[in-house]
């Protein structure tokens, strides 16, 4: 197994992979109380399916008894430009990094069933199963466990020699892998990524309370935004970045190799978006991560954004959308004008 590892790993990154390591199923046991305080708390936020499905998450040995070997693996999509470029900028929105490109659940899954297909190759007996982001499996705990790098104080994962912005995927398995070591915290008293939230998301270090986070508030909330908090968002209109790039372990990040993840979706127009209905929503981000959360609160976000502004030529397009059918938007709507058009309009946005 120790031959099949190595060549396991090398093929690996031939298949476009940055990094391969290999854990336990049972290699997280602190990870349910983790999870269990998370919910507890209420701070998962509209994110229901954590909690119905925490008995698999809390314990990957539980989802699949019959695996005995974790290999997870970082499929890097550095930027090349600075992520941070168009944060606050005038007249546009800001997407995550991540999103800007194809969706990388397509991608990274489609590299994981070719590895996984060469691996059964080599050792028939095997069994398989492959997970990206949309079963309850713990890909970050797992992945420190593996060696593959730490959660830091913002809770992503972190490698030092990959920085902050690659995706994990899992490949599970019945064949007995050796596992690497696991990987510890090198975050030591830095809080840069802390210190950049703009909405004060982290109660504590290592610990994030989804109910503030700006990729929670734009992407999982459904509903009206905390008006408190709408300020905050700034221009940004799916997902925030702001902890990922203040981290000083991205001079080490290495550069995407994976062109699906070429930005298609930056800065797009806060006055075209504005104006999108549902078809016209699905025909531009077909391909796209964004279009899981649909049109109507991607235009809600595009209203707390264009409120944000401080342009007032825009309170037009957003007084038109009053009488929206979908209520969050409507109320958006509404917020928008009175921020533009009143005392507020003046106010700084979160980013001046």
């Amino acid at each position: 197994m120790d031959g099949l590892k190595a060549r396991l790993i090398e093929r690996a990154l031939q298949e476009g992979f940055s990094k391969a390591c290999i854990t336990r199923p049972d290699a997280i046991p602190e990870a349910a109380g983790r999870l269990a305080a998370f919910v507890e708390a209420g701070m998962q936020g509209q994110m229901g399916w954590m909690a119905e499905r925490m008995h698999w998450r809390g314990a990957p040995d539980q989802l699949w008894p019959e695996a005995r070997s974790v290999i997870m693996l970082a499929e890097v999509y550095t930027p090349p430009t600075d992520p941070m470029a168009d944060v606050g900028r005038a007249g546009v929105g800001n997407i995550s990094v991540y999103a800007q490109g194809k969706d990388y659940h397509d991608l990274v899954k489609k590299r994981l069933k070719r590895l996984g297909r060469w691996l059964l190759e080599q050792a028939p007996e095997g069994e398989i199963k492959v997970f990206v982001d949309t079963a309850p499996v713990m890909e970050k705990p797992l992945a420190q466990a593996a060696g593959l790098g730490w959660q830091g104080k913002h809770t992503n994962l972190l490698a030092r020699d990959l920085g902050s912005w690659f995706f994990l995927g899992a490949i599970f398995t019945t064949l007995e892998l050796p596992p690497d070591p696991p990987e510890i915290s090198h975050c030591g008293r830095c809080t840069a990524c802390l210190d950049a939230c703009p909405t004060q998301a982290f109660p504590a270090p290592y610990r994030l309370d989804a109910r503030r986070c700006i990729s929670y508030l734009t992407i999982e909330h459904k509903g009206p935004v905390d008006p408190a908090l709408r300020p905050a968002l700034g221009n940004r209109i799916y997902g925030c970045d702001d902890c990922l790039a203040a981290c000083p372990w991205n001079k080490f990040a290495v550069q995407a190799r994976e062109i699906g993840y070429a930005a298609r979706h930056r800065a797009p127009a806060l006055a075209e978006l504005a104006m999108l209905d549902d078809a016209g929503f699905r025909a531009r981000f077909a391909g796209s991560p964004i279009k899981r959360i649909g049109r109507d609160r991607m235009v809600r976000n595009v209203l707390y954004a264009i409120g944000n502004s401080g342009d007032a030529g825009l309170a037009p397009l957003a007084a038109a959308l009053r009488d929206d059918p979908d209520p969050a938007v409507a109320d958006a709507a509404d917020w928008a004008v009175a921020r533009l058009t009143s005392g507020d309009a003046n106010l700084p946005c979160a980013d001046d």
